[in-house]
């Protein structure tokens, strides 16, 4: 049985292809078009799905969408009504993207694919929820969710036993964590529904000196329950998120590219400090209700490594499961897996252990990308790529890193990443300065194989997807300085070799040069732009930036041997 699962309009549209219960294939439409967070309906991760599956449009037995349209186009009146006439400007702007697309979602199937089949909407929260749970490795399980806003919902308590998933308790949209989070973004400088991993990153380096303003406008119950005082914000009505009267209180807002100053820092350690707050206190509550060990999260503040890592020690949580991709891409897991399971009543079938979901290209089609091109390259063994790959790492080089099948989610997770020498203290500026571009307080992940995890962190879970910030133990972090952040910590991948042999195999070879089986690892791409897809894509940030090698499957290309780039006539022509 064949269930698509399709989430867009809003942001990170994706589309995924459910199989008898399994999981096999997933993409977000910006890999293709280049638009980061591209919102528009997802027909090329949709045909990828289909082509992926070998199978036409006619063979798809439901397809699931991630959210009730008409409730959410409720909620948007219902604010409007109780905001007009302040409203007003936004309400006429969103309107017609409702009537032409939003709320026609059917007929864009059939207008676009020819599909006649049924269409199922699932309420947003119930698809996060399901998005973790029914792909988790637990019988039963809590389930905690929380993000901007679906329909009328922005939190969620919730279990799951078998294949259902129940929600029990919910908070409503103005009050939001995530809107919340967005709203401070934005105050900083930064841009929502995009650089809230900044503001993050921002934390740890400042004190949480306006605590006590952030209680002031948001009310944390016991029980994790809370609201927002909506004086101090804008965005159940305008296009501001933030009204006066927060600038009042926290000072004007950064301009763009204005100085990062220490206060600045400070909001962002506040902030944080009172989202983990409320986040523990919930948990903790949901744990008192459901009594079971196992912890499921989604949403977009399920994105939250800091929080995350903190789990286990701050809840009597001991087993936790977040989904690669958590926020909107992966509710479409959660819109296909609720229409098999809970509709359609089919048993589960598989875990999400791994998340190369999306298009590969196999050896022979990379070989003829290179040739058409005349890129020069080298074409080696598999032990001859592990052992060269490791020796050029360890002296200092930075490795595009390319091969299988691209990942689903936020995370590059070793088939579209960027490698480089985590000893060297000078790499985070290296990988700055050659390849990113981006703001210095920002850190740099490690990847470790999953034994050695322990000796390096201070670790209790696997977290293959790269969802958890651990602290590095003390007596390791002069030996990890490209990836130890400045409070000590490191956003964690661990990997085992049957998820990625050759990945695994590039670490532990590098661990014979430099006594540690850890490598810095980011996602391939620069600043601005989509993780790259295809090996032109690849190709392309590789010869746009300070890369030093590019590894195509086992092709090895060298910056020097390759002065022309992809976008002089020859090339072009040959296009």
């Amino acid at each position: 049985m064949n269930i698509l699962g399709i989430s867009c309009f809003y942001h990170d549209s994706s589309a995924v292809l459910l199989q008898d219960g399994k999981v096999t294939a997933a993409a977000q439409e910006e890999r293709w078009t280049r638009k980061k967070h591209d919102i528009s309906f997802p027909e090329n991760a949709v045909r990828y799905c289909l082509e992926q599956a070998g199978i036409t449009i006619k063979q798809v037995d439901a397809v699931g969408f991630y959210e009730r349209p008409i409730l959410k186009f409720e909620r948007l009146l219902s604010s409007h009504l109780e905001t007009f006439p302040k409203s007003y400007k936004v309400f006429v702007q969103a309107l017609p993207s409702w009537i032409t697309e939003k709320l026609r979602i059917p007929s864009i199937l059939r207008k676009k694919f020819k599909y006649e089949g049924n269409v199922f909407f699932v309420d947003h929260h119930m698809a996060h929820a399901a998005s973790a749970f029914h792909v988790s490795p637990f019988e039963e399980a809590a389930i905690f969710t929380a993000d901007g806003v679906g329909e009328w919902t922005t939190t969620t308590l919730g279990y799951g036993k078998g294949t259902e998933v129940t929600l029990f308790k919910e908070l409503h949209f103005p009050h939001s964590l995530g809107l919340l989070y967005s709203a401070v973004t934005a105050h900083l400088g930064f841009k929502v529904n995009n650089d809230e991993y900044k503001v993050m990153g921002l934390a740890p380096y400042g004190k949480p000196t306006y605590y006590d303003q952030f209680k002031s406008i948001i009310d944390i119950k016991q029980d994790g329950s809370y609201r927002l005082d909506m004086k101090y914000f804008t965005f159940h009505y305008g296009a501001r998120m933030l009204s006066r009267k927060f600038e009042e209180k926290f000072g004007p807002i950064r301009a763009k590219d204005g100085h990062v100053e220490q206060k600045h820092k400070d909001i962002a350690a506040s902030l944080q400090k009172v989202v983990e707050e409320v986040i523990f206190a919930a948990v903790n509550n949901l744990h008192e209700l459901t009594k079971t060990k196992n912890l499921c999260l989604a949403g977009g503040v399920a994105l939250n490594s800091v929080a995350n890592g903190k789990l286990t020690s701050m809840t009597p949580f001991r087993k936790v499961y977040i989904p690669p991709a958590p926020s909107d891409p992966g509710a479409a897991v959660g819109a296909a897996t609720v229409v098999y399971h809970m509709l359609l009543g089919k048993p589960r079938a598989a875990v999400m252990s791994r998340a190369d979901l999306g298009p590969g290209f196999s050896h022979d089609e990379i070989k003829s990308f290179l040739d058409n091109r005349s890129i020069a390259y080298k074409e080696l063994t598999e032990k001859e790529l592990i052992k060269t790959v490791a020796k050029l790492l360890w002296e200092n080089n930075v490795v595009g890193w390319f091969q299988g099948r691209m990942e689903f989610g936020e995370r590059a997770l070793g088939n579209r990443s960027i490698l480089a020498n985590p000893c060297n203290p000078k790499m985070k500026d290296i990988l700055n300065l050659k390849v990113k571009h981006r703001e210095q307080f920002r850190p740099f992940a490690p990847v470790v194989a999953v034994e050695d995890a322990r000796r390096y962190f201070d670790v209790d879970l696997e977290v293959p997807f790269m969802s958890f910030v651990y602290p590095v133990k003390k007596d390791k972090q002069r030996l990890l300085p490209a990836v130890t952040h400045v409070d000590g910590s490191g956003r964690l991948q661990t990997i085992r070799r049957e998820a990625n042999p050759r990945y695994y195999d590039v670490i532990k070879e590098f661990e014979k040069h430099s006594k540690v089986p850890i490598l810095v690892n980011t996602s391939f791409n620069i600043r601005g732009e989509p993780i790259v897809m295809t090996p032109e894509h690849a190709y392309r940030c590789f010869t746009g930036t300070g890369i030093d090698y590019l590894v195509l499957d086992t092709f090895l290309i060298k910056r020097e041997d390759n002065k022309k780039d992809l976008w002089d006539s020859e090339s072009l022509a040959k296009d």
